[in-house]
């Protein structure tokens, strides 16, 4: 069943069991609340009669709505005022329109996840030094057949230039010296001047 109230100046459908924010309503959160201006009501597809009929609901909480800035402003006066402003409202749940309630719904149950059954242990009565042996030689057999299945093959490319069979790289010729010591930014620079040798003078 559904029904048409209004509340705050406001219209609201409702149903049994919905959950509406409302203008502000006195009471606290577990009050309950009678909204008597039922405008429509109907079952599907059939209406009923309005006469006398009442939605009861309970207060869930008083909250407030999310803050709107107010600004005013008047251009060549100097003139700006800035507001704040968070709407009061009530969050109501339906509990009942006329006679006909919500229905409790259960809660959905979580799916059982199938436990895993123990295995039997197979060495459950043997004592810890035969359990012990057992492990050594399955160990043992582990290595004894990675040993075989396990040889490591030879790089398809190996990092040795030598064993790539790669072919050598042709040897540097010897630049001279002075080559060697010319950089770009020196490339073009004036020649060291020679140191002047002095002549003894004659006497």
């Amino acid at each position: 069943m559904f029904a048409v109230v209004r509340t705050g100046g406001k219209q609201y459908r409702v149903a049994p069991g919905d959950k509406i924010v409302v203008e502000k309503l006195d009471g606290n959160a577990g009050d309950k609340v009678t909204l008597g201006d039922v405008l429509l009501a109907g079952d599907g597809g059939n209406l009923k009669s309005t006469d006398g009929l009442t939605v009861a609901a309970e207060i869930v909480a008083q909250a407030k709505g999310d803050k709107v800035t107010v600004f005013k402003k008047r251009r060549r006066h100097n003139y700006r005022r800035k507001k704040g402003h968070r709407q009061q409202h009530t969050i109501l749940r339906i509990v009942a329109i006329g006679d006909h309630k919500a229905e409790k719904k259960a809660a959905p149950k979580a799916e059982a996840t199938p436990k895993a059954e123990p295995t039997p242990k197979a060495d459950a009565g043997k004592s810890p030094a035969a359990r012990a042996k057992e492990t050594a030689e399955a160990t043992a057999d582990q290595h004894k057949a990675s040993e075989i299945a396990g040889t490591p093959t030879k790089s398809p490319a190996p990092n040795n230039e030598k064993a790539a069979g790669a072919p050598k790289a042709a040897a540097k010729k010897a630049t001279p010296a002075k080559a060697k010591a010319e950089t770009p930014s020196t490339k073009n620079a004036a020649p060291a001047k020679a140191a002047v040798k002095k002549t003894p003078k004659a006497k």
